[in-house]
């Protein structure tokens, strides 16, 4: 089996890092993070991830998988880097591909001629022959005596393992030999799912066009939420008695759109084509608006002053990741109103983006009001203690 480089072991690549070394390749994971590094190498995992600590346990038992600040030769390497936006000076939003540039120059320090490197990261279109490129400089070689491909994860938490696995994956390449190379590289890795062959452009835009899809969708229900309130019905009722119909799928709205895919990919095609894109630039503005409408709803109900407890501060339920979130966005702009808010997020251990992180029993005795971000399943358990206090449900957990 071939030798695996994962470049970046977060959220992505430590799931695919452990995945590869279960599928029977010898893995290297790396990172420019020595604590990451040093806690990984002694077995435990620095993320919440349903399941990732056992199978990091068995990876590790095969004696195939180390982590290390130092990029070493491989066989193939994936780069599995954070790719967020930016604002420019002129007020434009654009991707930041700081992380994607350097991890590349890495990969071409050590880069060998037959080798593969795979940009799975998520990124603008023409972003794998921007990694082509940094790796021909860096290594000296030219684009022709290595392949490079692109693969974009396709995965949510809470799920990781198992979509690895799982999900279709899609493979794309300049060459096609090179997207030929990449899915026998993926085939003993995805054993569920297909493995579909294209070009790179047209595998980088198929991530970023599911991710706006659902954008788009959530930006409606987001809306749908707002006039609803206006007219005093339940939108969670509405959308589900809409989506009777066989053909109409709703999204369920929330407090925004966080994360690192769904609240960032559209301003990668926006960016590229901001003459023709005015339905996704839209569609991030509402859903980029929803915590100040939020904070807004609460104002009718209880003055600035009062103690507010935010009940979820990740980005998606039963998770620890807070990029992006919408919850976080609605604490600061409470807090800015006056407010005091008291943060809790189970999920996450000590503060919370600069919050004082309460538990449940600490925020509902503690505030005045109760405004729901996230269905948490500890939230869902403790229904009743929620609705002994005043409180504004953005999610549907109390229905």
């Amino acid at each position: 089996m071939k030798k695996i480089e994962i470049m970046g072991c977060g959220y992505i690549g430590l799931p695919t890092a452990v995945t590869f070394t279960l599928a029977g390749y010898t893995v290297c994971g790396f990172d420019i993070n020595p604590k990451v590094v040093e806690q990984l190498n002694s077995g435990h995992i620095h993320i919440v991830e349903p399941g990732l600590q056992e199978a990091m346990t068995q990876a590790k038992e095969t004696g195939r998988l180390h982590f290390t600040t130092t990029p070493e030769p491989a066989d193939v390497f994936i780069i599995c880097v954070q790719t967020p936006h930016r604002d420019t000076p002129e007020g434009k939003r654009v991707s930041d591909m700081r992380f994607v540039e350097s991890a590349a120059r890495s990969v071409g320090g050590v880069l060998r001629a037959g080798n593969l490197c795979v940009l799975e990261s998520t990124s603008p279109p023409y972003s794998t022959r921007l990694v082509e490129s940094i790796v021909s400089e860096v290594s000296g070689l030219a684009p022709e005596e290595f392949m490079t491909a692109h693969c974009p994860e396709r995965i949510i938490p809470g799920r990781m393992l198992i979509e690895l696995r799982e999900n279709d994956r899609i493979v794309g390449a300049t060459r096609p030999e090179a997207a030929q190379y990449a899915k026998e590289i993926y085939s003993p890795v995805v054993t569920k799912g297909t493995i579909r062959v294209t070009d790179d452009l047209t595998a980088e835009m198929c991530k970023l066009v599911e991710n706006t899809f659902r954008d788009i969708n959530i930006a409606y229900a987001n809306e749908l939420s707002k006039v609803c309130d206006r007219l005093g019905i339940d939108v969670f009722s509405l959308i589900e008695l809409a989506n009777c119909h066989p053909r109409v799928n709703v999204h369920t709205p929330g407090v925004g759109v966080g994360g690192h895919c769904i609240a960032v990919d559209p301003w990668f095609i926006h960016e590229k084509f901001e003459d023709i894109t005015p339905l996704i630039y839209q569609a991030r503005l509402v859903n980029d608006s929803k915590p100040a409408w939020v904070a807004d709803r609460i104002e009718r109900d209880v003055a600035p002053g009062s103690a507010v407890a935010v009940l979820g501060m990740s980005f998606k339920a039963n998770i620890d990741d807070i990029r992006e979130s919408p919850s976080v966005e609605l604490a600061k702009i409470l807090r800015e109103r006056g407010y005091r808010v008291l943060a809790c997020e189970p999920f996450v251990q000590g503060d919370v983006a600069g919050f004082e992180n309460h538990t449940l029993d600490e925020a509902l005795a503690g505030c005045d009001y109760a405004v729901i971000t996230l269905a948490h399943d500890p939230f869902k358990a403790a229904k009743d203690k929620i609705a002994a206090k005043p409180y504004f449900d953005c999610v549907g957990l109390m229905r």
